[in-house]
């Protein structure tokens, strides 16, 4: 007996998210709100009392999210079903795959090899070495894949060091935190960095004639979206370096013995076999497809295509998939993904987007930086529930009809609605390069929010400087050169 109720104790906060999740539940419903998009909200605010104390298994949380909305009529058991398989979970799936091919031929240890030789061996210059490349090639190709890419590679240096001298859990943290936050900001900086800036451009291509009747459409190019939005990429990287590495503070900071021993490895490896060439060219082969077939193939696809060559050139093994991949945390991205589309389809996203508007006018936030600030703070939140994408497709809307009334300049409040959806700091499963950096298994949930925060408060304060100095000028220099239009 004392065992069991030991064990219902340890699951305590589980019983509190039930208990809070109800009682949202049996609320009556506010106007405008319907009593589906009530019961999707109570399953929200459940899902991320649980994902914060991790009470359970995260992906118990996952397979509760897909029982209730069957159990409370949200949706029929097919939608249900059909909503936990999307591209972004393939992709997510793939990627991970990807990542075991990588590792079981060893590459992972030779582009480690090379960073600690540029980086000198030090930690906080490995972790830096990590953020900026991670930073760079997320800005180019999303931070999916590059999560994919360099997850392996921190993880070489982490059991390195562990293998010698413990677990240092600082030094854990952070070089996971580097890769995660660094290319999650980063997928911002051009319009293959993410699908949220896909989705603002067509936006503003489509929408602001609605919106605005008479207006024209506002065109921007590849380069005059990166020409806008890199500098908020330049600006936010070293900050959240800097916090980083004043929040951890590594018991090792000297690499040397890691690196030392990659080096006899790399010696001993010799020069890349064929084997190693077909790795690198078989995911060459991908990147391509990714940059210019993913809008016909899709990202996901295209990641399983990968998946399927590597299997099927015997590169990796169906047994190196299966132990080499965290299918839980697919699972979890799954009813992520899921219980977004449930927030869209029932309107409760809509709703809590125009309550929190509405609210923040009645306190006289209703116009000017105020707003903007207020507008990221919403989309901070809302990108943490779901995937970026997502946010961005709920919102935009809302907010660029916002500035019409308000009188903020659109192209100014379309950049802060997308580069807020990259601030997904605060949970595992806003944003698929943070769901792949936690199924490593080294950082619990918990830690994400509990140092996130920070992150988060330190970009919405940027993006508020930002939007008030360096935005309004760009977007004033494109429209009198005949740029932005």
């Amino acid at each position: 007996m004392a065992t069991f109720l030991f064990e219902l104790w340890k699951r305590k906060w589980l019983f509190a998210a039930l208990a809070v999740g109800l009682l949202v539940a049996i609320l009556p419903a506010p106007e405008g709100l319907s009593r589906q998009g009530l019961f999707v909200l109570a399953i929200s605010i459940g899902s991320v009392v649980v994902f914060v104390t991790e009470p359970v298994p995260l992906p118990t949380v996952a397979l509760l999210i897909a029982v209730l909305q069957v159990v409370l009529g949200i949706a029929e058991p097919k939608v249900v079903a059909k909503s936990f398989m999307s591209d972004s979970v393939f992709f997510i799936m793939g990627s991970l795959m990807i990542a075991v091919a990588f590792v079981k031929q060893k590459l992972d240890r030779r582009i480690a090899y090379m960073l600690l030789r540029v980086t000198g061996g030090s930690s906080y210059r490995f972790a830096t070495g990590v953020m900026i490349t991670g930073a760079f090639m997320a800005s180019l190709i999303g931070e999916h894949t590059v999560a994919a890419i360099l997850l392996p590679v921190c993880l070489v240096v982490i059991r390195g060091v562990s293998e010698r001298e413990g677990v240092d859990r600082a030094l854990v943290a952070l070089l996971l935190f580097s890769l995660a936050f660094g290319s999650t900001i980063a997928g911002v900086g051009t319009p293959s960095g993410g699908a949220r800036n896909a989705i603002m451009i067509q936006y503003w291509q489509d929408l602001v004639p609605m919106l605005a009747p008479g207006q024209q459409p506002i065109t921007i190019s590849y380069f005059e979206w990166t020409a806008v939005a890199y500098p908020m990429l330049l600006l936010c990287v070293p900050v959240i370096g800097l916090i980083l590495r004043y929040t951890f503070k590594p018991r090792i900071r000297s690499l040397a013995q890691v690196t030392a021993k990659l080096r006899e490895e790399m010696r001993e490896a010799g020069s890349l076999e064929v084997r190693d060439w077909m790795t690198i060219s078989i995911f060459g082969l991908i990147l391509v497809l990714w940059l210019f077939f993913s809008g016909s193939l899709g990202l996901g696809t295209t990641a399983l295509i990968g998946a399927i060559l590597y299997l099927v050139t015997g590169l990796v093994e169906w047994s190196d998939l299966n132990s080499g991949v965290n299918w839980g945390v697919v699972l979890l991205y799954a009813a992520a993904m899921s219980i977004g589309a449930a927030m869209v389809r029932t309107g409760a996203a809509e709703w809590v987007a125009q309550a929190f508007m509405g609210l923040m006018s009645s306190i006289g936030l209703g116009g000017g930086v105020a707003l903007l600030v207020a507008v990221s703070v919403l989309i901070t939140l809302v990108t943490n529930t779901m995937s970026s994408g997502a946010a961005v497709a709920v919102l935009a809307p809302i907010t660029l009809k916002i500035a019409l009334i308000a009188g903020i300049d659109l192209v100014t409040m379309g950049f802060v609605t997308a580069i807020a959806s990259a601030f997904g700091f605060l949970s595992v499963a806003s944003h698929p390069g943070v769901t792949i950096v936690y199924s490593a298994g080294y950082l619990p949930a918990t830690d994400f929010l509990r140092h996130g925060w920070k992150i988060a408060l330190a970009c919405i304060l940027m993006l508020a400087l930002y939007s008030v100095t360096y935005l309004p000028w760009i977007s004033q220099f494109f429209s009198a050169t005949g740029g932005i239009r």
